[in-house]
């Protein structure tokens, strides 16, 4: 039920009805996690990461499946433990525009992932002292008013994504280099009012 998806933007989810369904804090971190890391696991593996039970984390991961955000991967052994997967390697919110619903349901979903990555930010405010100085010397919230043409714009997004792109988790994890820690790059750009 999820759309279609191109290896540079990721997963494009139009549909409400896929976004409500991911509009949950538990689900978006399972799929993050699976896009991420590219890994096959069971409900059990991702149940402690989101903070809830196997069952509960397996009720998700099948309600994820339903609508086409992660998919049953092939079984380790004997097959009785069952396995999920992401679909892509990232998500896209992209509404259709005259789809009744569809602006409500992105902007509920987009909510979640902006109180997200607030509060991670608030978290490294609240440790950043306990913090070892060379990564309080490179984190950074920096914010940038810029004026641009659409073109202009679209082609700082394509540079950003190529940029950050070669340090995926996905692609690094199997040999990170030596004090490599997982990180947060938030990026948006939108026009102002």
């Amino acid at each position: 039920m999820a759309e279609g998806r191109t290896e540079s933007d990721g997963l494009r989810i139009a549909d409400p009805r896929v976004m409500r369904a991911l509009a949950h804090p538990a689900r978006i971190e399972i799929v993050e996690y699976l896009n991420d890391t590219g890994l096959s696991v069971s409900a059990t593996e991702v149940a402690g990461m989101v903070g809830l039970s196997p069952s509960a984390t397996s009720y998700h991961l099948r309600e994820l499946a339903k609508y086409g955000l992660v998919e049953q991967a092939p079984s380790r052994g004997d097959g009785r433990e069952r396995l999920w997967r992401g679909k892509a390697h990232s998500l896209r919110i992209d509404p259709d525009p005259g789809e009744s619903g569809a602006q409500a349901a992105s902007e509920a979903l987009v909510d979640l992932y902006l109180q997200r990555d607030h509060a991670r930010a608030l978290a490294w405010l609240a440790r950043q002292a306990e913090e070892p100085s060379e990564w309080r010397e490179v984190a950074t919230i920096m914010g940038q008013r810029l004026l641009v043409t659409v073109d202009e714009m679209r082609a700082i997004n394509d540079k950003v994504r190529a940029l950050v792109e070669p340090y995926q988790v996905r692609k690094r994890q199997a040999a990170p280099p030596p004090g490599a820690r997982r990180v947060t790059v938030s990026y948006s750009s939108m026009p102002d009012a």
